[in-house]
């Protein structure tokens, strides 16, 4: 799966297509993390989108600040849009020379989090895809915030992960509630 993996990425990265990554580190499925920071380093050297945790942040770069984290992930990778998740603690993403953050909804009937890194992530590329990745302004990254989060915060109040990610009528009206 991995020689797979790599030689789709190389085409990929040839053909001058978007590469996103979010690395979803889950420890017990490694022999060791010292062989999964290895292969997030790989991911993170071909990947335009990365989405990552705050967690898998501090687990990469050993900054507790995710501040601080962000800046040695960018000044060691060429990504071009970073976003963080903190899950109760909101998001923040780093594009360019911006900075733009957005908090958490916090929804009473929230059951599981199952999926919402998923469904954060997959809004996030939803909205690359409508608005391109070369000219996103501080307006644009909150939006982009907003929706991803409220995205995210949906899917929480429901039992599975993907075939229950909300529509985006559904997030529009948590957004404008």
């Amino acid at each position: 799966m991995r020689e797979a993996t790599r030689y789709a990425v190389n085409i990929a990265e040839k053909a001058g297509i978007l590469r996103s990554f979010d690395p979803n580190l889950r420890p017990p499925l490694w022999n060791s993390l010292e062989e999964a920071k290895r292969q997030i380093c790989w991911g993170l050297a071909h990947c335009d989108i990365l989405k990552i945790s705050q967690e898998e942040l501090e687990f990469v770069t050993g900054k507790t600040d995710m501040d601080e984290g962000a800046v040695l992930l960018r000044a060691s990778y060429p990504i071009s849009l970073l976003c963080v998740t903190a899950g109760p603690g909101g998001s923040r993403v780093y594009y360019k020379n911006l900075t733009a953050e957005q908090k958490a909804y916090l929804l009473p009937d929230t059951i599981e989090t199952t999926g919402a890194g998923d469904t954060f992530a997959g809004s996030v590329l939803n909205f690359v895809l409508d608005h391109g990745l070369d000219h996103l302004g501080a307006d644009d990254l909150k939006e982009m915030l907003s929706f991803a989060n409220a995205a995210a915060a949906l899917v929480t109040t429901r039992k599975g992960a993907l075939a229950v990610m909300p529509c985006a009528e559904e997030v529009l009206k948590l957004k404008n509630s």
